[in-house]
């Protein structure tokens, strides 16, 4: 039963992060894998909009009890079954419990792990919720600060480095000299990188569902509101700000390439683990610089067969040390 949870239901709502986690040591591959299905069930019950906001926060509440340990009732989700929703979905929410008895099964260092993570996500998935109610495209919300979004991103996925950090150094590499501190905050950064990433590039998709996660105050700044981001026209006065969050994204993202090469050389499949969304995050992150990342009607994305081909020289470059290590430059320079 656990096999096929952790093989063809994760890769079925995992999309690219599959590859990464397929290519992870064993060591660490069913824990991370749990954690990754149960913070999959919660962005799902966070996003499915036929259930009201309230419905979707108790559900949250409920659950985030459960994987702590403090409730033994199980949460049957078949009332959010919805017409035309995603089956993947449907069958990670109606498999909700035995993702929960795979996390309970861990050894206590392991689930404290999972459920510290976890705790974190729901968290920012409960924030997103009550911060956005009532949002639509006739009535954009939009985060205030950048300190806000900052927050964001470590709620939703530098806690992930954290944890990813945490679960690796137990399991895989306890003995290396590396210093700790250093190395969480690269993991951290890592983590907030792709979000940004993620978020650069689903700017119209968000503003359609009255969410900006653009801080209202770099708007203020050039004379922006969240509804002007809906005309593709403003992209000229827009495209200072979005410069400036790309360049803190890319910095992100260069903190995380410091951190993969931090990890002994020997441990390959770990280092791939992390070069590849790191890779395909800086390729992003370049398109993203001549697109009209406003236009709703276009959608950048890194096709199959360059996914393909970065993973393929990552692995044909590995045994020559320095051309590995400035692969990143070099992808980043390609999506120019």
């Amino acid at each position: 039963m656990s096999d096929e949870l952790l093989t063809s239901l994760l890769r079925d709502v995992s999309r690219s992060f599959y590859l990464t986690l397929r290519v992870l040591p064993r060591a660490v591959r069913d824990q991370i894998g749990i954690a990754y299905l149960l913070a999959r069930t919660t962005d799902t019950i966070a996003d499915t909009e036929i259930v009201p906001v309230g419905s979707r926060l108790e559900a949250l509440s409920a659950l985030r009890r459960r994987i702590r340990g403090e409730s033994g009732v199980a949460l049957p989700f078949l009332k959010w079954q919805q017409p035309g929703g995603s089956e993947r979905e449907q069958v990670l929410l109606a498999r909700c419990e035995e993702s929960v008895r795979l996390l309970e099964h861990l050894e206590e260092a392991d689930r404290t792990r999972g459920r510290e993570v976890l705790e974190t996500i729901v968290g920012g998935q409960e924030l997103d919720l009550k911060r956005f109610n009532g949002g639509s495209v006739e009535r954009i919300v939009a985060l205030k600060t950048w300190d806000e979004l900052d927050d964001y991103t470590y709620r939703v996925a530098g806690c992930v480095g954290e944890f990813w950090t945490k679960m690796c150094r137990a399991h895989l590499i306890a003995g290396a000299e590396i210093d700790d501190k250093a190395f969480v905050e690269k993991g951290i950064r890592f983590g907030k990188g792709l979000q940004l990433v993620n978020i650069l590039r689903d700017i119209p998709k968000d503003l359609r569902i009255g969410r900006c996660y653009i801080p209202q105050a770099l708007l203020t700044q050039s004379g922006l509101t969240p509804q002007s981001l809906l005309l593709a026209e403003n992209e000229g006065k827009f495209r200072p700000v979005y410069n400036q969050l790309l360049n803190a994204a890319k910095s992100h993202l260069a903190a995380g390439w410091e951190y993969t090469l931090l990890i002994p050389h020997e441990q390959m499949r770990l280092r791939l683990a992390c070069a590849w969304p790191l890779l395909i995050g800086a390729r992003t992150l370049e398109r993203l610089r001549v697109e009209n990342m406003l236009d709703a009607n276009r959608r950048v994305k890194v096709s199959r067969a360059e996914v393909r081909g970065i993973m393929l020289r990552s692995v044909v470059l590995y045994p020559w040390q320095t051309l590995w290590q400035h692969q990143f430059n070099k992808e980043a320079q390609r999506g120019e």
